[in-house]
């Protein structure tokens, strides 16, 4: 009996290993450039940021400048009136991670969300001005610029005023976002105003103005962090809340602050994982499982097969349980970090991994005391040649945020307060669970699934990587460092490889399409896993650098319109 299984597992590894062949032939090459290198999801930004590195700028300006410019070109996820995470490893060898991520207002209450009987309304959380937290992205990009980056915020800032005031060619993706999101926009004059044409569709390559969010940026650009948290467009913001009872105050914009927090670090095999600490659970997750599938040491072959793909799932859902239960805003939550980062924690659980898969409903967090001594994002990364790497993520959560356009000021709010769990063990719009750790409290920032993410090799920048696609991120930045590492793929077949995901609950594994052939699916149901739904698993804008040639190597993910450009 043995001897079929093997005979059959042997034949499957066989057909997939074919199909992976296959696949990476069809892989353009990685982008190649000697001085510097800018992937982002929006063509134009990454124009922008290669043109800071060429005037001389490091990676931190080029990535402020594709911050603001991702505000304008790729409206549905970049943003001012968001937040996110930066990861950035200096030349000189220090880790740096900022936090700028959303927080409550001061008027938000635990319960906001619930009606009179206790039951939660996703409608208050998920649209309009009641959806919105504070945003962070303004005052986080201003703070990285002045701290560590060398030019000024007018000539960074002034690529994204040009484009908002000038317009810019609508691609056919985001032509089809605007006209698929009419539904939506009409529900709001403020936003009708700007992404609605009465009865007429956008089309590709139509002329996209939007002077709003150009005198926007201007007041930014002539005040700093004044001229969007204080002044003319704090009072815009205030009104657009007053319309239909948002929390955001004035002294909610006011006192908003960008943090600087310790990185997350691990190591895979001989490599640095460095990473967003909490409030985004990526980092940890992602070192969480990384720890786990180091004790399997895959091998090229592996790619694609059963074992590999239930592997994965396994690590997967006993990392997620933990996401669920101890992951939050530290500030406000003691989150168990060593614990959850340990080599020991993570071998336990790769112990419990074994041919058979262990029901979601029979996986339970881990328990510290127990050890004996751890979907509309965006997301661009970019290198200069002194040696620093920037990695950055940035959301307003879901596609187009709150849906909410800041009457005046042309912007989107965003919808961040759906991120905080409203109700425990009751999933957000990704389906994901949440405990006491992520509960809503005045001033707290809430759980993000962001995973900027920066590998060292010898010290040096090795990947720089990232993605967006909601609860799916942590995953998808997983299978791209596996690729790279484990499978010795170049970054653009990394990224251009299918994914699989699985989150704990629901019980499934979700796969991209002909990424899992009928003969490893039957097999995955034989293991005891459950097969999910086809969909498309993430955007990812990475760099591999080859220090000992010195040349950076770019991808943007096929899924997307984005760009990788270096010069």
């Amino acid at each position: 009996m043995m001897l079929k299984y093997s005979k059959k597992v042997f034949l499957i590894s066989l057909i997939i290993s074919f199909f992976a062949f296959t696949i990476k032939a069809a892989s353009d090459d990685p982008v190649k450039a000697k001085n510097g290198m800018v992937v982002s999801a929006s063509e134009l930004a990454s124009k922008v940021g290669v043109q800071i590195l060429q005037k001389g700028g490091n990676a931190v300006d080029a990535a402020v400048a594709v911050g603001f410019a991702l505000a304008v070109t790729y409206p549905a996820a970049g943003n001012i009136g968001g937040g996110g995470f930066m990861v950035i490893h200096l030349s000189d060898g220090r880790d740096v991670t900022i936090d700028y991520r959303e927080q409550a207002p001061l008027k938000a209450f635990r319960e906001m969300y619930l009606n009179s009987s206790g039951n939660y309304l996703p409608e208050l959380s998920q649209t309009g001005e009641t959806s919105s937290g504070v945003p962070g992205s303004v005052a986080g990009l201003i703070y990285a610029l002045e701290k560590y980056g060398t030019m000024k915020l007018s000539d960074v800032i002034k690529y994204a005023i040009n484009l908002a005031e000038d317009g810019f060619p609508l691609s056919e993706n985001l032509a089809q976002s605007f006209n698929w999101s009419k539904k939506h926009f009409d529900k709001y004059e403020s936003t009708k105003k700007v992404f609605t044409k009465n009865n007429a569709d956008f089309a590709e390559g139509e002329i996209f103005k939007q002077p709003d969010l150009a005198n926007t940026l201007k007041q930014i650009k002539e005040k700093g962090r004044d001229g969007f948290y204080k002044g003319d467009v704090a009072k815009l913001i205030i009104e657009q809340m007053e319309k239909s009872g948002g929390y955001i105050t004035f002294e909610d914009l006011e006192s908003y602050q960008p943090k600087e927090r310790v990185p997350v670090t691990g190591t895979y095999k001989d490599f640095k994982i460095v990473s967003m600490g909490p409030p985004s659970s990526g980092g940890i997750a992602l070192i969480e499982m990384l720890n786990i599938l180091e004790n399997f040491n895959f091998k090229k072959k592996d790619w694609g097969s059963s074992r590999y793909i239930h592997t994965l799932a396994e690590a997967m859902k006993y990392t997620y349980a933990d996401r669920t239960f101890h992951l939050g805003d530290e500030d406000f939550y003691p989150v168990p970090k060593k614990f959850l980062l340990s080599k020991e924690y993570a071998n336990q659980i790769a112990a419990k991994i074994t041919g058979v898969a262990v029901p979601s409903s029979q996986i339970t967090h881990g328990n510290p005391n127990q050890l004996i001594e751890s979907k509309e994002t965006t997301h661009y990364s970019v290198c200069d040649k002194f040696g620093n790497a920037v990695s950055t993520t940035t959301t307003i959560n879901s596609s187009f945020g709150s849906k909410v356009i800041v009457d005046g000021a042309g912007f989107f709010l965003n919808n961040e307060m759906d991120d905080f769990s409203a109700k425990p063990n009751t999933p957000n719009q990704f389906g994901l669970l949440g405990g006491e750790a992520n509960s809503i409290q005045p001033g707290k920032r809430m759980l993000s699934s962001m995973t900027p993410t920066i590998v060292l090799k010898d010290g040096k920048p090795f990947i720089v990587v990232g993605s967006p696609g909601g609860s799916t991120i942590m995953t998808v930045v997983l299978q791209v460092i596996l690729n790279v590492i484990d499978f010795k793929m170049d970054i653009k077949q990394a990224i251009d490889m299918p994914k699989i995901h699985h989150q704990w609950f629901p019980d499934e594994i979700d796969y991209e399409p002909f990424g899992l052939s009928s003969d490893v699916i039957a097999n995955l149901i034989s293991m005891g896993q459950n097969i999910g739904t086809q969909q498309s698993l993430g955007r990812v804008e990475g760099i591999v650098i080859d220090n000992s040639k010195a040349i950076f190597y770019g991808a943007s993910d096929p899924r997307g319109d984005g760009l990788a450009k270096g010069y």
